[in-house]
């Protein structure tokens, strides 16, 4: 008798690992889907818009969606120039000034409610 519940337990656990790895492959397989054809589509309708623009000539050039590298360097250099102008200039000096503090009762770890209670 417990020979056939630990089949079924096995048998559940068996069946149960089965189904989780492959929902977890069909996910996986599916982002890769989604993550793949996202940028055919987005050149897709660039294109799309861009022959739109220009009329739909058949001499008109396809927009390949390439930017050269000369154009790379220079919005690099622009977006690097633009986000170092946002910081102030700081002169790195820490200074640390004691501040002295009055006694406070209520700091105090006498008056704590861990002490017993007088009657």
């Amino acid at each position: 008798m417990n020979l056939s519940i630990l089949i079924v337990q096995w048998d559940f656990a068996i069946s149960l690992s089965i189904i989780g790895y492959l929902i977890v492959l069909i996910s996986l397989m599916f982002l890769w889907l989604i993550y793949t054809l996202i940028p055919k589509a987005i050149h897709f309708f660039t294109n799309q818009s861009f022959r739109r623009r220009r009329g739909n000539t058949e001499d008109s050039e396809e927009f390949q969606g390439q930017i050269s590298g000369e154009v790379t360097a220079a919005i690099s250099a622009a977006l690097y120039l633009y986000l170092n102008e946002q910081h102030d200039q700081e002169s790195g000096k820490i200074t640390i000034k004691e501040v002295t503090r009055r006694y406070s009762p209520w700091s105090s770890k006498i008056y704590g409610m861990r002490t017993p209670l007088n009657k």
